[in-house]
This record gives structure tokens, sequence and C-alpha cells, in this order.
């Protein structure tokens, strides 16, 4: 669903955004999103996974760390972290990695058409610190290491066919990536404090085995615009990639992404924002900053990211408050679930079912803080369509 208001806001007016560096003030340019009511009200006590959700909602606890699935003999990884769904027949597959160094890799668990579980095996090994990543319009899972020189390995959620590297995407500190199947490209966000955002345009849409990687270019401080130039090399040795094009865009923390209605998302945890581009008109501002908020900040830490069917973004915490927050149309944020007794944790991997209807995520370190008490969780609840 189009998002009309703040998050779909055309550069030519209104209030504040910060542009290049600098606060900028536009004729018509949309506020970021503020502090309000939840569309799914108030979070209620905590339940018995201690996870406080709003009335109607219930959690369950999918799988642990260093635990065998329940219903399978499969072991879940440490550390979870980015993750999306498959429809899989009648039911579907949850897709997560693991954020450890070495071993890390990825993870599966797939569910009947009730969601009763069927299965979990393993989908990616011998990899790097596999942060976040992104699905395929071909169903693919692409695992992205959060390492100097990382590279992005393109899995199958199935686990038949087995994971491939993907040099032609860069090398760099990899997080999250978003498929754009309009423009035929995927985005890809950058973990340093002078991280870049980048996309990768393959030879082939459907392949990613040869392309193109490109950098944003900020264009004028008054416009809010961008362009795309290509990185001369996506190996990043000896000059890495964010340092090889005059004039790339840099964003503190690059996290999760989204992309969705000719409109791609994404976060930047070291000044806590969510940045929107528009790329029918190739302009960018902001979704939300909490230096611009009014009031208490309802969102800390941002990390990964996500949408549902009706044009909510869902931002998971790093740290913080350990919540999931809602940025809706109307452009308020909100908290739509809070985990409690995990303050030494952080929520990853959001991601819905096909239905629409369940809401997983995983707290990577749980209440013990450590990379082997993580906790894969279920939502499931009346969600806006």
């Amino acid at each position: 669903m189009e998002r009309r208001t703040v998050l779909r806001a055309a550069v030519l007016g209104g209030s504040s955004a910060v542009l290049g560096g600098t606060l900028w003030r536009g004729a018509a340019y949309a506020a970021p999103a503020q502090p309000g009511t939840s569309p799914y009200g108030a979070l209620g006590s905590p339940d018995a996974n201690g996870i406080r959700l709003p009335s109607g909602f219930t959690s369950r606890v999918i799988a642990r760390s260093g635990q065998t699935v329940p219903g399978t003999s499969y072991t879940w990884h440490n550390a979870p972290d980015g993750g999306a769904c498959y429809a899989d027949g009648t039911g579907w597959i949850y897709v997560s990695n693991s954020e450890i160094n070495p071993s890390g890799g990825a993870s599966a668990v797939r569910f009947s058409s009730t969601g009763t579980v069927t299965g979990a095996y393993r989908i990616l090994s011998g990899t790097r610190q596999n942060c976040a990543g992104g699905k395929t319009p071909w169903n693919t899972w692409l695992s992205c290491e959060e390492v100097s020189l990382g590279h992005v390995y393109e899995t199958d959620p199935w686990g038949v066919n087995a994971a491939v590297q993907r040099p032609a995407m860069g090398r760099f500190k990899h997080e999250a990536a978003a498929a754009d199947p309009v423009r035929k490209v995927v985005y890809l966000t950058e973990d340093e404090t002078d991280g870049r955002f980048y996309r990768f345009v393959p030879t082939t849409w459907g392949s990613l085995a040869s392309g193109t990687l490109q950098v944003m270019v900020a264009g004028s401080a008054t416009s809010g615009s961008f362009t795309w130039a290509n990185v001369p090399d996506p190996d990043g040795s000896p000059t890495t990639t964010r340092t090889q094009v005059s004039g790339a865009k840099s964003f503190n923390g690059g996290e999760g992404c989204h992309y969705a209605d000719d409109t791609v998302w994404f976060t930047t945890k070291g000044d806590n924002r969510v940045w929107q581009l528009d790329l029918t008109n190739n302009t960018y501002q902001l979704a939300y900053d909490d230096s611009l908020v009014s009031g208490t900040a309802p969102l800390t830490g941002v990390d990964n990211i996500t949408g549902s069917a009706s044009g909510d973004l869902f931002v998971a915490e790093d740290g913080g408050n350990m919540e999931i927050c809602v940025i809706t149309p109307a452009d308020v944020v909100a908290p739509f679930l809070r985990v409690d007794g995990q303050s030494g944790s952080e929520i990853t991997g959001p991601a819905f079912s096909p239905d629409g209807t369940r809401l997983y995520f995983s707290s990577q370190r749980g209440t013990s803080g450590s990379s082997s008490g993580g906790i894969t969780y279920e939502v499931r609840g009346p969600f806006r369509a």
C-alpha cells in the first residue's frame, strides 16, 4: 500500500529535514514522523514470555539458541539476526541469520498451514557474522556478512541448493539488502560510521552472478536529490568501496532496508534515523529522526526494518527499550511490542508470514545477554490489512 504523507512527500516544501549533514528547511518538506497513539492500542502487561503486546495479540517461543527446535532434531543457532518469510505450499518458512564470527551462517524453520513447526535445518555455514540481508523476488535469501570486506551469500530457504557467494555485489561491511523489481536492482546498506548506500544492478535480472555496483551521490544541498555512480572496484581492496567515488553520500551506521511502492526505507543507528528514498523522483528525506521528535523519543537504536500490507513500517530496536515500533502512513510512531527483562539484548529479524497474520522476530541474546541465549518468537494477532 502506498504511504501518502510524510513517507511519500515530495521534496518541495514545509518543515525540517537533514540533508548532506545540515538541517535544511524547504518550502514543502513534510516533517518526520512524531510520537502518537498506536493504531493497535496500548501495550498490556507482560505475557508468559515477558512480551507486552496490544489487546488481541499473543506470542510464542519458536526456538532458542543451543536448543533443539521443538518438534525437530535441529539445534538453533546462536545470535539470531536478520530474517525473512517465504511461502511454502500452504505453509511457510522463516529464515534467520547467525551474527557470530566465525561460523555465522543461517538457518530455517518450516511451518505447516496451521503454524505447526514441521522442520528446521541449516541453509548457510562457514561464513562470518551474518547480520541482516534480504529476500529476492525469485525466493532466495541474501545473507550479508557484517565484517570488513564481507560478502553477500545467496542462499536457498528450502536448503536444497548450495549457497553461492556473490562478490559482484561488493565487498564491504554489509548489513541489509532490499530488492526492487521495478528498477531491477538490489539496495545495500553499509555498517560504518561513514558508510554508504549502494545499489547493485545485475547484468540479468534474476541472476546476481554479475552486474554493476553503484553508490548514492547526493545532489544539491537545497534539493534533496540524488544520483547513482559506478563503484570502480567492488572488491574494495586496497581502496574501500565507500571512498572510491567523490561526493558519495555518507550515512552513520547503515542497518535495515525495506522496499515497497517505488520507495526504499533504511535505518542508520549512529544517528537514530529512518531515511526514505523516493525512487520515482530520485529524492531523499527523513522519515524519522529522534533529534527532531517533540517530547520523549519513542524509537531508540533503530535496526532491522520491515513493512506490512497496510503500509505500516515495523522498526526493531538495537538495545534501548527492547521494542518493535510502528511508523504508520499517518506519520505516527509508537511502540507495537516490548520485551521485558532482556536489557542486555536487542531485537532482530522482524518478518511477516505470507498471509500477514504472524510476525517473527528474535531477541538476539535473550535474558542471559549472551549470543548463546537467543530466542526467536512469533506474534499472532489482528495486524492491519
